[in-house]
């Protein structure tokens, strides 16, 4: 069964940050494997949400996207809520969940 995905505004702004990011700094080919990363992860967290492990956050499960980004996302019977997209080189005492 496919669990229904929800993001956070937290989420959806970090996404958007992250690719901006890199068609800044890098390129678009970088982007789009950003982008392609992430939909394939999500779609692996939808069919099957315990795949990945749990984050250092209770209840909160990790997937690394890439190397420099992770993300955080919690499951209940029937939704999978994406949480953040996590630069994995910040300081993990300046998350907010």
């Amino acid at each position: 069964m496919r669990l229904t995905i929800s993001w956070s505004s937290e989420a959806i702004d970090d996404y958007a940050d992250n690719i901006d990011y890199l068609l800044k700094e890098w390129s678009f080919k970088d982007a789009e494997e950003f982008v392609d990363n992430a939909t394939e992860i999500i779609h692996i967290i939808s069919l099957m949400p315990e795949t990945f492990p749990m984050s250092d956050y209770k209840n909160i499960r990790k997937a690394v996207v890439c190397k420099q980004i992770s993300l955080l996302y919690i499951t209940n019977e029937s939704e999978v809520i994406l949480l953040r997209f996590w630069n994995n080189s910040q300081n993990p005492k300046d998350l907010l969940l």
